[in-house]
């Protein structure tokens, strides 16, 4: 697969900027991005409402994660931000662009936020950002969002960022904590041509 994205290399890496966030680069060697991330994928109500492909336990865990979100930049498949405050630099979260595919011209988003920054609009400003750099930096034309059925919070933030809801897919996603069991996800898109809401501030 890397060589169908070779040429989409996200080079150099975007930063984004605007809403009160910067969305930066995560860097796997930095010990105070790995303890952020694996506070994200440890955290309880994060756990709620995903369950990893790859479970992530510990410090170790964590940094080979961010390594590979890395690597899906370098080979054009995925980019993935760690969200901070624009202000004072702290790490407030995660979004990225995943699965891209650049023959039909989409991707899947994916986000969290961390406990203390909850309640702050965080996902519904990164959201705005990463879209709209999804739409113009990597000029794709759609953008899946997919959430487990029952989680009114994300439901909220797609609807919020332009992400129509367009129905459920079922048995899409393991049940919290298992691999042997599947739940459904509520599924909501967003295409270039629709209209950008106005900013959360």
């Amino acid at each position: 697969m890397a060589e169908v994205h070779e040429q989409f290399a996200v080079r150099p890496f975007p930063e984004l900027t605007g809403l009160g966030l910067r969305l930066r680069a995560w860097d796997a060697e930095s010990d105070a991005d790995v303890a952020a991330y694996l506070r994200g994928l440890t955290d309880p109500e994060f756990r709620r409402w995903n369950t990893p492909l790859r479970p992530v336990h510990g410090i170790d865990d964590a940094r080979r994660s961010l390594r590979a979100r890395l690597a899906g930049a370098a080979d054009g498949s995925a980019v993935s931000f760690c969200v901070t405050d624009a202000e004072g630099g702290a790490a407030l979260g995660h979004i990225g662009l995943n699965e891209i595919d650049h023959v039909m011209s989409c991707a899947r988003v994916g986000y969290w936020v961390l406990p203390e920054a909850r309640g702050r609009a965080v996902a519904t400003r990164a959201l705005t950002l990463a879209a709209r750099y999804g739409f113009t930096g990597l000029a794709l034309n759609r953008l899946d969002l997919g959430h487990a059925v029952g989680h009114a919070v994300s439901c909220r933030v797609a609807e919020r960022c332009g992400f129509r809801a367009e129905g459920t897919l079922r048995g899409a996603m393991f049940e919290e904590g298992r691999r042997d069991a599947f739940r459904d996800v509520h599924l909501h898109g967003r295409v270039r041509s629709d209209p950008e809401p106005a900013p959360a501030e």
